[in-house]
């Protein structure tokens, strides 16, 4: 008989949340924390930081690092490599956005987008590799999860050119990445959320009626549905996903692809 008390379990699991200070980075660490992993944050902010992670309590520690470089990915994985000999699940969660006007868009935004939510995540999964080789088995892979977005499969409506390029980019390159990693027995994905409200989107955090308005299921996302996406990736419930983009929206993506084929 089929054992399902553990699908969602990720006891005695070591895993590292980029951006996981604040906000998506956070509910996620907070969710594998409750499942019973270690989990170790980082962030560039040192104080931040380590404030989350006394408040997440002893199983949460905190790496400080800025990820934007190359040099900042390799740092974090030598710290993260000093405390653990292995490391089950890796969440490429930091990120930035940047909007101006399209005759103004600037190249420091262009590249400051660019860098750090496509180049880091995959310098940072290149050199925690050996780490996650180390934990992994074809009986419980590791896991890479890659924070997208919903922008990465539509058009929004705000000047963030960069943004969407990133995202989409990022899609993509787990797609790649996946394929590659998966004779390590290493699961890459994407987690792809909508409207939650986060610095990142002030749409949704200051105006989240009026967002809420034009999504399908009624509403904005909370930090459960986020949470729960993820652990579902992370755990036995998602070790036969590969290079795939789990998207969290609550239909919008759906419902604005069903309008452009009905029109």
């Amino acid at each position: 008989m089929m054992d399902t008390s553990k699908f969602f379990r990720l006891d005695g699991r070591i895993a590292l949340v980029t951006g996981g200070s604040r906000n998506i980075g956070k509910w996620i660490a907070q969710g594998f924390i409750a499942q019973g992993a270690k989990v170790y944050i980082s962030s560039r902010k040192a104080d931040a930081c380590h404030a989350a992670a006394e408040e997440l309590g002893p199983n949460c520690i905190a790496l400080p690092q800025d990820v934007s470089t190359v040099e900042g990915c390799r740092a974090l994985a030598a710290q993260l490599a000093e405390r653990e000999t292995g490391l089950d699940i890796l969440v490429n969660n930091a990120g930035v956005a940047w909007g101006a006007p399209f005759e103004t868009f600037p190249e420091s935004g262009w590249d400051k987008v660019m860098d750090l939510n496509v180049k880091s995540p995959f310098f940072l999964t290149q050199a925690l590799h050996e780490l996650l080789k180390a934990s992994a088995s074809p009986q419980q892979p590791a896991k890479v999860i890659n924070i997208t977005s919903v922008d990465g499969q539509r058009l929004n409506p705000w000047d963030t050119y960069s943004y969407h390029a990133s995202k989409a980019a990022l899609i993509y390159l787990t797609k790649r990445v996946a394929a590659e990693l998966i004779k390590d027995h290493i699961n890459v994905t994407s987690l792809a959320p909508g409207a939650f409200a986060s610095d990142m989107n002030k749409a949704a955090r200051d105006h989240g009626d009026d967002v809420a308005s034009r999504i399908p299921a009624g509403r904005i996302g909370n930090p459960e549905d986020l949470a729960a996406a993820a652990i579902y990736l992370a755990s036995r419930a998602g070790d036969y996903v590969v290079g795939a983009t789990l998207t969290v929206d609550g239909g919008l993506v759906n419902a604005e692809l069903r309008g452009s084929i009905d029109g």
